[in-house]
């Protein structure tokens, strides 16, 4: 057996080291909220590298949607709208597509009228780098580059909370 040199104090101290270090681990790749958002670049479908940190200032919407889930599809309207009432005030939406083929995005995409920035994060480090779950998962950054709201899933009136916390930010 691997372990059969090893006493059972030793036993139990690499336990407890192996067990440190995978909390360790898993606190440093938490998004947790007043958290800085962890920076990324991406190209958005009109061929533009957008930085994440390079937008400091700014409010930033990050939507995690993919073409098969129903409520991203009743979602995507209503990101327009605060696209559309807020980016005056400095407020800009991301959207980001979580599928490896990202074909079924774009025909997704064809029948809506957006003028956000679309990405498609193909290689899914993104969405596992802001640990997505649900689709669609909106997570607000505020304007020093901190995670200040993630919203998991989409129901009607979700908008009413996004508007008070886009509103809460653009106070601040």
């Amino acid at each position: 057996m691997l372990f059969s040199r090893f006493s059972g104090k030793s036993l139990i101290a690499l336990g407890a080291l192996l067990l440190s270090m995978q909390i360790v681990s898993m606190q440093a790749q938490a998004l947790t909220i007043g958290d800085a958002a962890p920076d990324f670049t991406l190209k958005n479908q009109q061929g533009t590298n957008l930085n994440l940190a390079e937008q400091r200032g700014e409010i930033v919407l990050i939507n995690f949607w993919a073409s098969w889930c129903g409520p991203c599809r009743k979602e995507m309207p209503v990101l327009q709208k605060l696209q559309d009432k807020y980016q005056d005030l400095g407020v800009q939406v991301w959207g980001v597509n979580v599928e490896q083929e990202n074909q079924a995005g774009k025909d997704f995409l064809a029948d809506l009228d957006l003028s956000f920035s679309i990405f498609f994060d193909q290689t899914n480090s993104l969405s596992k780098t802001y640990q997505v779950e649900a689709m669609p998962t909106t997570v607000m950054i505020d304007r020093n580059g901190k995670v200040r709201f993630v919203f998991q899933g989409y129901q009607d009136g979700y908008e009413q909370k996004y508007a008070a916390a886009i509103k809460q930010l653009i106070r601040e």
